[in-house]
């Protein structure tokens, strides 16, 4: 997932977490029938109706959750890239996504995952909307059981300028930099975005494969810098 520096009057915000056991659901379904763990790590919209979906899957061959999501309706699978125990894979799913449709709600996904059939989807929503309102919208819709709703300040910011920037130099290559900078400013990590992942790549003269990579293993190194902090 990405990282957004938050502004100082961001508000507090409603965090709500689903819980879902759907196999029609790719990130349950495949947990369930390879017994493993599938993580979201990024959701591009393909501009006709049907959106690409980045989930790195550990404990289980790729083999199997490609052969599970080919067998699906709505669903194919990709392997991008191959792990000791796992990989990532990209997922072409249809428009019947629970994390779209909470998007379109107003809420913004913070996770995604599937373990082992059992499936969680935790979301941000500004305090300004209608929480009940949005979780009935939502669960007419998609189903799936609200876990839990938390109020709580917005995030504030980790790093002082100066140690973000050291930061930075220090986890991400050049070209790593280079491409989250680009996505950045191009506007792919707005909401709703504007431009996908086949324009950042033609633009980059890279192919959206390698644009994928570029971005999750940055994304990953700047995760590590909240977590492992």
């Amino acid at each position: 997932m990405s990282l957004r520096p938050s502004k100082p009057d961001s508000g507090p915000v409603v965090e709500l977490e689903f819980g879902f056991d759907d196999p029609e659901y790719p990130f349950v379904g495949a947990s369930a029938t390879a017994s493993c763990r599938v993580e979201l790590e990024e959701m591009v919209p393909r501009g006709d109706g049907t959106y690409a979906e980045f989930y790195s899957v550990s404990g289980a061959s790729p083999s199997a959750i490609e052969a599970m999501a080919h067998d699906h309706p709505s669903v194919s699978a990709t392997v991008i890239e191959r792990y000791d125990d796992g990989a990532l894979m990209e997922f072409l799913v249809g428009g019947d996504c629970p994390a779209v449709g909470l998007a379109e709600l107003g809420a913004l996904p913070r996770s995604v995952v599937g373990d082992d059939g059992d499936g969680q989807i935790v979301a941000e929503l500004p305090a300004s909307y209608d929480a009940g309102e949005v979780v009935s919208a939502f669960q007419s819709e998609y189903g799936g059981e609200l876990l839990a709703k938390r109020e709580r300040e917005a995030v504030t910011p980790l790093f002082s300028q100066r140690e973000l920037e050291q930061a930075l130099d220090e986890q991400l290559t050049d070209r790593q930099r280079e491409v989250l900078e680009a996505a950045f400013e191009a506007g792919y990590y707005d909401w709703p975005r504007e431009t996908d992942g086949a324009a950042l790549a033609d633009e980059l003269g890279i192919s959206q494969p390698t644009l994928s990579e570029h971005l999750t293993t940055a994304e990953r190194k700047l995760l590590s810098l909240v977590f492992e902090r």
